[in-house]
This record gives structure tokens, sequence and C-alpha cells, in this order.
């Protein structure tokens, strides 16, 4: 409704403009030389208004001629970009189904249509991996790689592959370059853990670890690379702190208490250690300073005040107390395990060891011998450190399998436990 009285208004605008002209009269004349043209104002006007028209319309045909290649260059990329969007699209499907030929095929076409845009390396690199073509994959990630825009992208497809074919040095210069350029990233930090446990940089995956990662083994194992002591004395502390059940990091962290000068503090830690986890190697560093036998038996009843009933306990005090001629008080200690079932084949052996040490070479030492034997023969065995992970038992604690190269899984237990004898046979 408004348009209507709009045109209307500018209708009866001009219709009394071209009455006002109409009867406002006049002539226009133009003399040039001896020609002389003349015509009334109004036609004048009109004259003037079709020339204004006619020279605006050439403008406009002038301009659109002009603009005629630029338009059809803008429909053909518009063309060609939806082409290549559309083999990008089918080149992302065939990656999805694993088809990599089909990938390798609609990638090439992407490229011809679009150009090496990251988008279109990164396919191009994904279906040469697919396709098993390690080596022209490398090729489009090194190219994404020299982009300013895409850096990041290609170091991380260098990367993986540099991991995955072992090449840990490459790797880990291809992880320093990409952290400077996306520093923090949550995937470069878990990829930069796993070579540094790959690597053995114990230091780094401690920095890095994640919360599920064994820290005292990181801690303990990084200790031992560190070549200040300062600092390898506070990451065997570190590691005790973190897990005082866990017998290497107690012993290593006593024996840097030692070494500074703090014997008391050194026995603290250790008997701390005991009390949360009780391991035959805690005991032999408790008692290293300590020569005279008798001494050795008060020493391990200081050291096992908190658990005394705990089987490791048992057997320590059963062994010193041995050791010391004091047999009555080994005996008890030994009563006392086989009765609570958890006897193991060295309890046994040491009662062998304490019938000769009570009889002599008599035939009822003989016998409870022989009898003692046969019950260690069908005892659990001991203890050692073994690989969670493969069963593989080892020598001694490492951070890493000997076996199968898997970190922190090397722990003190006992294999499955067989039926054990009864307790009346004690």
């Amino acid at each position: 409704m408004r348009a209507a009285i709009a045109v209307l208004l500018l209708l009866v605008i001009g219709v009394a403009a071209a009455m006002y002209l109409a009867e406002l009269g006049g002539t226009v004349q133009i003399q040039v030389g001896d020609a002389w043209i003349g015509t009334s104002f109004p036609i004048a006007l009109l004259l003037l208004a079709l020339g204004f028209l006619v020279l605006h319309g050439i403008l406009v045909a002038i301009g659109a001629l002009r603009r005629l290649p630029r338009r059809l260059r803008e429909k053909r990329a518009l063309r060609r970009r939806a082409d290549g969007d559309a083999a990008v699209t089918r080149a992302l499907i065939a990656l999805a189904a694993g088809t990599a030929e089909a990938a390798r095929l609609e990638v090439r076409k992407a490229r011809q249509h679009l150009g090496d845009t990251p988008q279109t390396l990164l396919l191009a690199a994904e279906a040469e991996r697919l396709s098993g073509r390690e080596d022209a994959a490398a090729e489009a990630f090194r190219t994404l790689a020299e982009r300013e825009d895409a850096r990041f992208l290609g170091l991380r497809g260098l990367l993986r592959q540099a991991m995955q074919r072992g090449d840990w040095e490459a790797a880990q210069a291809l992880a320093r370059e990409a952290e400077t350029i996306q520093p923090g990233a949550a995937w470069l930090r878990e990829e930069r853990a796993e070579l540094a446990l790959r690597t053995h940089d114990w230091r780094e995956a401690l920095a890095l670890s994640a919360p599920e990662t064994p820290k005292p083994v990181l801690a303990l194992a990084a200790a031992a690379q560190e070549p200040d002591a300062t600092k390898a004395a506070e990451l065997e502390r570190q590691a005790f702190q973190l897990d005082k059940g866990f017998a290497p990091a107690a012993i290593a962290h006593a024996q840097r208490l030692r070494e500074g000068g703090s014997p008391r503090r050194a026995r603290a830690v250790l008997e701390e250690a005991w009390a949360a986890a009780p391991h035959p190697d805690l005991a032999e560093a408790y008692l290293v300073d300590e020569p005279d036998v008798l001494m050795r038996v008060k020493a391990v009843e200081q050291l096992i005040r908190r658990n005394p009933e705990a089987a490791e306990s048992r057997l320590l005090l059963a062994r010193i107390a041995l050791a010391a001629g004091l047999t009555g008080r080994a005996r008890a200690a030994l009563d006392a395990l086989v009765a609570s079932g958890e006897a193991d084949r060295r309890a046994y052996l040491l009662l062998a060891e304490l019938e000769e040490a009570e009889h002599g070479e008599t035939a009822e030492a003989r016998a409870a011998q022989a009898r003692w034997l046969r019950q260690a023969a069908a005892a659990s065995p001991e203890p050692a450190w073994r690989c969670a992970h493969c069963g593989t038992e080892q020598p001694r604690w490492t951070p890493v399998c000997t076996s199968c190269g898997t970190v922190g899984q090397i722990a003190w237990t006992s294999p499955a436990r067989p039926a054990m004898p009864a307790a009346s046979a004690a």
C-alpha cells in the first residue's frame, strides 16, 4: 500500500513538473559556426534526458562486457569447487570404508579441482598410508609441513610414521618441533610420553606421565639416570613418598640418607617401608651395618615391631634368630608361621635347618628333616620379582621387563599357591 502511494506521488510530481515546463515556454539555441539548432525548452530537456539514458546504457553495457571474463572465471571456479568438495566427500567415505584405491582416485580428482590445499594433502597422505605407500604418504606430509598454515598437520603425520617404524631419534626431533608450533597439545603430550617410555627417558616420562602411569617406578628410574646427586636424591624421596611399600625406592632413599650422614633417618625409612610391605631386601639394607649376630636379632625386632605377625616378619626373625643360635626363638616364629597357613617353601627349609641345629646328626633329626623337606616340596614357592604382563621371573627389580619390554610391571609376587599342608602336621 505504501509503495502504491509513493508511486502515485511520484507520478503527480512528474505531471506537475511537465505542465510547469510546458507553460514556462522558452527556447534553447545551439550555434556552431554557421550551423544553428533551436528547439523549445521542454523538448531540449526531454532530449537531454534521453541522451543521458542512452549514455548510461552504453556505459552499463561496456562495464558488463569488461566483467564478463571475471564472471565466467568465478562461475568455473564455483563449479570446480563444487566438484572438488564432492570428490573430498567421496574420498572420506572411501577412507572410512577402507577402500584404498577408490580413496586415492577421489583424492586425485579433488587435487585436480581444488589444488594442493591442506585438506587435499592430508587426504592424499591418509589414502597413500591406507594403500601401504608410506613413501608417498611421507611426501604428502612433508609438503604439508612446508606450509605455514598446516605445518602441525604435516609434523604430526611424520611423527606418527617415525614411531611406527621405530625411528625414535627422528620421532623425538619431530615432537620437539611440533611442540614449538602447538605447545600443550593433548595429543602431542601423549605421544611425547610414549616416546619417553620407548627411549627410556625416565625424567621426561615422569613429567608427562598420565594419572594411571606407575610414577614411583618412573621416579626411581629417573633418579638412576640423574647425574646431579641432589636431584637424584629428590627423585628417590619422591618415589618413596608416592609408594612407601615400593621396596627398591625405600632402599635407594635409605642408602642416600646413610651416605649423607643420616643413618637414623635411613633406618626410619626402612621401618616405614617394612610396615607398609615387608620385603627381604629391606631387611638386608637394615642390617648391613650390624655385624653382631645377637644385635641383629634386636635390630630385627625393631624393624618388625609394627607388623610382627606378617609372614615375612616371622620368617625374618626365625632366620636371624637361627643364625644367632637362638633356636627356641626361631622355633616359636616358624611354628606360628606354619600355623597361620602363610608358610612357603622358605619356612619349611628353615625348619629342616632348625632340626639339625637342635638335634645334630641324629636319626630323629634326619627323620624330622625329611618330613620338613617333603612339606617344602609341596609348599608354595617363595615370592620373586615377576612381570605382571608376561609372568617372566626377574633376578632383580628393573623398571622394564627384560622379556616383553613392558614398563612398570615388575612386582614382588608369588605364583599360584598349591594346597597348603595342614597346620597340625607341624
